[in-house]
């Protein structure tokens, strides 16, 4: 995943979970915005709750190799944040990837 593609800020965060839609599955939360730009952005969140720094880390860097692999999946113009929940703490890395494309699914 390119750095341009990545949601940063707290604000525009804050500002996609207050405000848009969303979709949930007992992995994860999505929440989904209209951007501006030709490409769909990310953000990933992971609490503190999940483990320690090293697990959270981990969590994130499996999420980012799926969203690299499904890129195509994604809606251009979209901005998308991913909550991982406590359920997926003890998932594999194919069910993890299954109940993304699962949830994405939902969407059309």
């Amino acid at each position: 995943m390119k750095k341009y593609e990545i949601v940063k800020t707290h604000e525009e965060f804050n500002d996609i979970i207050k405000n848009e839609k969303y979709l949930k599955n007992s992995f994860y939360n999505i929440y989904i915005r209209k951007n501006n730009e030709n490409f769909p952005r990310f953000g990933i969140a992971v609490g503190k709750k999940l483990g320690n720094a090293v697990f959270r880390n981990k969590m994130k860097r499996r999420m980012r190799m799926i969203l690299t692999t499904h890129k195509k999946e994604f809606s251009n113009s979209y901005d998308y944040i991913i909550i991982m929940k406590e359920k997926s703490k003890i998932a594999t890395y194919q069910e993890l990837d299954q109940m993304l494309l699962e949830l994405l699914s939902k969407r059309r």
